[in-house]
């Protein structure tokens, strides 16, 4: 791919996604399926039974570029249980100066159940891209998730020297805020070595998950997950219900690896259902 493409209008893509995901005599189908532009869903798989739809989320043109804008929508209704991740790292190449815009907007339903569980984003070097994240929960909805940024391409010997990378999330449930988390990153800048920020580190991510209260999660610092992830350097946290993990490393696979084990144990614990990897994360 050109590495400047997506600076005319005539080369940026526009593309949106709407799924609905609706429970129908003890299954969950996908009932809504619309799209526009390079955004799409082949068919949903069963690998766990007819109570749970698995999606997985395609953009044929293999990456992001500057002007693109991506919008996915999903929607679960009451009682209907969906996963949703997607076949490989999604990547954002360089732009010579227009940015690129992903907004992502989850509603789920009261006694539903969403797991947002995608592979990494791998920004490139001197890419400017902004991704909004907005999970809106309705009664005692149930919502698992995680986003894993790499700046750079380690493999390769790229940095991030320069570029822009902003992210953004918010979780309500009935409208009132649960979590709002936002990470501007600057190619270049002093935080991405300093102490006080990545320290050198270019992977980082950050993993929520929902539950009712007294669903099985003690809250505080959450040491009782230490042996299910094993050690490593992501932190986890319990409050008001809602677990939290931050991972700053240097390998998105570890990022996987930990947000993976917690994840694991969210399913067993609040939704109440063996943790069921998707089959693409083995190809």
């Amino acid at each position: 791919m050109d590495a400047d493409a997506g600076e005319t209008c005539d080369a940026c893509w526009r593309a949106r996604l709407d799924l609905c995901f609706a429970a129908r005599a003890g299954r969950t189908v996908l009932a809504g399926r619309r799209h526009e532009g390079p955004l799409c869903v082949q068919r949903p798989f069963y690998p766990e039974g007819p109570g749970v739809c698995h999606v997985y989320v395609l953009h044929p043109p293999g990456g992001v570029v500057g002007g693109d804008g991506l919008r996915l929508d999903l929607t679960v209704e009451a009682g209907a249980r969906a996963l949703v991740t997607t076949p490989a790292a999604a990547k954002i190449y360089r732009s010579a100066g227009a940015e690129a815009v992903i907004d992502q907007r989850f509603a789920v339903a009261d006694g539903a159940s969403l797991e947002w569980l995608p592979q990494e984003t791998i920004v490139h070097d001197a890419a400017r891209a902004r991704q909004e994240t907005l999970v809106e929960l309705a009664g005692d909805a149930s919502f698992a998730g995680w986003e894993i940024c790499c700046l750079g391409l380690a493999a390769a010997g790229e940095g991030f020297a320069s570029g822009f990378f902003g992210q953004g999330l918010r979780l309500v449930r009935e409208g009132r805020p649960l979590l709002a988390d936002r990470c501007h990153f600057h190619g270049g800048a002093d935080m991405l070595d300093a102490a006080w920020g990545l320290g050198g580190d270019r992977v980082c991510g950050l993993f929520w998950a929902t539950a009712p209260m007294g669903a099985g999660l003690p809250e505080g610092d959450a040491a009782w997950l230490a042996e299910a992830v094993g050690p490593g350097p992501a932190a986890f946290g319990v409050c008001d219900g809602l677990l939290v993990g931050r991972y700053i490393g240097r390998d998105a696979w570890e990022a996987k690896r930990q947000f993976g084990a917690a994840w694991a144990l969210w399913r067993t614990r609040v939704v109440g259902l063996p943790p069921c990897p998707p089959r693409i994360w083995n190809t």
